[in-house]
């Protein structure tokens, strides 16, 4: 019996008039509606034509709808409530259906999807026959199965079936984009129950470190644990508290037992929760009070009722992928400020509430606004492989509301590529389309078609279900031994494996090639390696030292303290996270394997051949024949004879790390360097640029003829360095011949001296005894009389005592405080009155008498 006043209680009931129009008119519509307003429940009922609007069973036929969303926990919930209001099971008029679950027949006449369920019923079937509306759930989250199925059902409205209707269902108001890519569709809005909600700021006391990768300080845990008490001491009604994910709930948990909660009992909501606690959860209380722990999923998707405090710890999972060292993994970030406002607005949705935020309200503002789009952040694999096999490898014609960036694509396409499930020109081969259909990331997917041959289906499929959701921390890092424990376990994670087992045997069965001869002679721990190095082929690791390995991607990996698999020789490393600071992997999950299982798996990275290059280390060309599995070197040997070319690439790389310091520089060497430089700053062209980056630029120039005959280091330490620089000389203009006359090497004085010249600073410099410039009246001038030598008058000893660019300004004043100075210190030189008249000399006095 349809419960009619609970419809009617629904807020989202004046907007359906609206609605209806909009897509009797458009045939698309934005529908924006808070939480709790009977969007996910009252809409596709309305929709269907199950009830009208005032609650009542409607009259007429009824229309197919379906109803996509992001998750499973809200699609089972979501089916529940509608089948609650009709007076119903899930399975009649209301059903659904996720990954594993099916409940519908033949009266269904809403059912609810998860995004990924309705995406490959878009594959199998592109006209989505029998289904007359489609409502994307939670399109605000903007999670990449969301975004590839509106983008797969506009391609349906504008080529197949233009009469399908679309509604897009946001439970914030940012809905201008979904609206421009519905076809400007129009936004309807309706009003939400909203109660005031206090803001109170509990910060921790203490700093706490930031999150980075899935690790989250405990401090702030046992910081939310105590603002959950706080909470609970000072308000009525029951406690939503938001954390990031199932350890952070079940941490808190630990913390909250045990203490005085006031009779308050404590409940967990997460995807992985049994569905009895789900139930009841969402049924609301039973007279005790109530704190429920719960991820990012309690925002929007499913309403608690009786909530009416709110703990936000503030924190968000989003999935990171690195592709430079191969690894996908959530991460855990800061929550956005709009999904701050919406786990805030749970404690208003039945009467006045209040909301514990567990940051200062000097980081508000320093939040992101919204979450990052998923698609701008993911692994795009998945994604590649289903625009792939719709028919569009590049993406580039799907209306996305933000595109795949470029790397992203590649990457993903050649992970593709890689197992075989698109062609070089990006379709999808027979094997991709297969792989498609099995409804797990295309890695898993080759590791469940391929491995169903060399294992068995069976055993591939529970091999496969173990890496799709990752086993509980308390099953450790052995993948063998956590297949094990998973056969034995009796709790959630044990039910949801089996089940998933079952569905993938069921759906290998028929599609792979049969098992290999002796597949079932491998022992467990074997078929688990061999399974887990096929699904991530690039993570092959071998040990580098206790405990450490070197993947084939050429990341580091390491294992945890205790681990039983620190002794392995090999390993498939199944799943790795980076942590903060550190250069290397950790490894969460990884089976044993050996060098065979390695290369047979990871064939694609086996190469053969040699090896010419510049070892930093020891500073020196090394030329070898090399077997390499990626970055793991499996086997070398010295070349006798190898590639000239190679080894002048080699050395040309050597040259580049360490520089021209190689080559031998002689004192000439570096002056004609330094000369050059001085005329190429003072002249410019012709004269060449002689610096280091220079240099390096142009040696095929000056230095190609010794880099041909030079076959290692030494050789290089024997080349005359200012014989090569002459080659980079003007001589094509003649220019060549003036090197002498505009920087010349050295300089005559009065004394008949010639002292040499250094170039080697911002100007010119001729260090010379003062007694030896006597009579000189003007400086010196080089580069065409441009620049004058900065001169260095010496005492008697060598020792400086005087600098001038100006030798007349230095006679006429400035010599007679250094001549006061030095002429009783040196007695026996020549310190004339007037030094520009007098005798330049390099002798004493006693020794210029006849």
């Amino acid at each position: 019996m349809t419960r009619a006043d609970a419809l009617r209680r629904l807020p989202v009931r004046t907007a359906l008039p609206a609605l209806e129009q909009a897509l009797d008119d458009h045939g698309a519509a934005v529908l924006c509606a808070p939480p709790g307003t009977g969007k996910t429940t009252l809409v596709p009922l309305i929709l269907a034509g199950l009830v009208a609007a005032d609650g009542r069973d409607a009259a007429g036929p009824p229309r197919h709808v379906a109803v996509a969303e992001p998750r499973r926990i809200a699609a089972r919930a979501a089916a529940r409530r509608m089948a609650w209001l009709l007076g119903e099971e899930t399975g009649g008029r209301v059903g659904f259906t996720v990954r594993g679950e099916r409940r519908a027949g033949p009266d269904t006449v809403v059912e609810v999807v998860t995004t990924g369920v309705l995406l490959q019923r878009l594959q199998r079937d592109p006209e989505l026959s029998g289904v007359d509306v489609v409502v994307l759930d939670e399109c605000h989250e903007r999670h990449l199965d969301a975004d590839t199925a509106a983008a797969f059902l506009l391609d349906v409205r504008a080529a197949l079936r233009p009469e399908l209707r679309l509604v897009a269902a946001s439970a914030t108001t940012d809905a201008e984009g979904w609206a421009r890519l519905l076809g400007d569709a129009p936004v309807i809005e309706a009003p939400g129950i909203s109660h005031p909600v206090e803001t109170v700021w509990a910060p921790p006391r203490r700093p706490v470190r930031p999150p980075h990768g899935m690790r989250v300080d405990p401090a702030l845990l046992e910081h939310v644990a105590a603002v959950v008490r706080r909470a609970l001491g000072e308000r009525e009604g029951d406690v939503l508290c938001f954390l990031p994910g199932v350890g952070e709930i079940g941490r808190v948990a630990g913390l909250l037992a045990g203490t005085d909660l006031s009779g308050a009992e404590v409940l967990q909501v997460h995807g992985r929760a049994p569905a009895a606690v789900q139930d009841a959860v969402l049924a609301g209380g039973s007279g005790t009070r109530r704190v429920v722990l719960a991820t990012a999923v309690a925002e929007s998707s499913l309403t608690v009722p009786g909530v009416r405090v709110v703990v936000d710890a503030g924190l968000a999972r989003e999935p990171r992928t690195d592709h430079a060292r191969g690894l996908s993994a959530l991460t855990t970030v800061r929550a956005s400020r709009a999904s701050a406002r919406q786990r805030a607005g749970r404690a208003g949705r039945e009467a006045p509430g209040t909301v514990y935020r567990c940051w200062a309200e000097a980081d508000e503002a320093r939040l992101p606004a919204f979450p990052a789009a998923e698609i701008t952040v993911a692994d795009l694999t998945a994604f590649a492989l289903q625009a792939a096999c719709w028919g569009d490898p590049l993406a580039s014609g799907l209306a996305l509301l933000d595109p795949p960036p470029v790397g992203a694509l590649a990457a993903a396409r050649a992970v593709l590529t890689a197992t075989g499930a698109v062609d070089a020109d990006g379709r999808p081969t027979d094997r991709g389309r297969r792989m498609a259909r099995l409804g797990v990331h295309p890695r898993l997917a080759r590791a469940l078609l391929d491995g169903a041959h060399e294992v068995g289906a069976r055993r591939a499929a529970e091999i496969v279900a173990l890496l799709s959701e990752e086993p509980p921390r308390e099953y450790g890092d052995d993948l063998a031994a956590a297949w094990r424990a998973a056969r034995r376990g009796n709790d959630g994670y044990g039910a949801r494996w089996r089940a998933e087992a079952r569905r993938l045997e069921g759906a290998v069965r028929g599609v792979a090639d049969a098992p290999a001869a002796g597949a079932e002679r491998l022992t467990d721990d074997a078929a688990a390696g061999l399974v887990a190095a096929l699904a991530f082929p690039e993570r092959v690791a071998r040990a580098r030292g206790e405990g450490a390995y070197l993947m084939v991607s050429g990341t580091g990996a390491d294992l945890g303290d205790g681990s039983r698999l620190r002794s392995a020789p090999w390993l498939a490393v199944a799943v790795a996270d980076r942590p903060v600071a550190s250069a290397s992997a950790r490894v969460r999950l990884g089976a044993v394997i050996d060098e065979e299982t390695a290369r047979a798996a990871a064939g694609a990275l086996f190469a053969e051949g040699e090896e010419v290059h510049w070892s930093a280390e020891r500073r020196e060309v090394v030329a070898r024949s090399v077997v390499r599995l990626g970055a793991v070197e499996l086997a070398s040997r010295p070349l006798v004879a190898p590639d000239p070319a190679l080894v002048r690439s080699a050395l040309l790389e050597g040259l580049r790390a360490e520089g021209t310091g190689l080559l031998r520089w002689s004192a000439e060497a570096t002056g004609l360097r330094q000369r050059l430089a001085f005329l190429h700053r003072e002249l410019g062209g012709p004269w060449p640029d002689v610096s280091e980056a220079a240099l390096l630029e142009r040696t095929q120039e000056w230095l190609g003829v010794e880099l041909d005959r030079a076959r290692r280091r030494a050789d290089l330490e024997r080349v005359d360095a200012g014989a090569a620089l002459q080659r980079l000389l003007p001589w094509a203009g003649g220019e060549a011949a003036r090197l002498e006359e505009l920087a010349p090497e050295r300089i005559e004085v009065p004394s008949g001296s010639r002292i040499r010249v250094d170039y080697g600073g911002e100007r010119p410099v001729l260090a010379v005894k003062l007694q030896e410039m006597f009579g000189l009246g003007q400086t010196p001038r080089v580069a065409d009389g441009r620049v004058p030598v900065l001169v260095h008058l010496l005492s008697p000893a060598g020792r400086p005592a005087a600098v001038t660019a100006d030798l007349a300004s230095f006679w006429q004043d400035a010599y007679r405080s250094v001549r006061a100075e030095l002429r009783g210190r040196y007695p026996r030189h020549p310190w004339p009155e007037d030094p520009s008249t007098a005798t330049a000399t390099r002798r004493t006095n006693a020794r210029r008498r006849p």
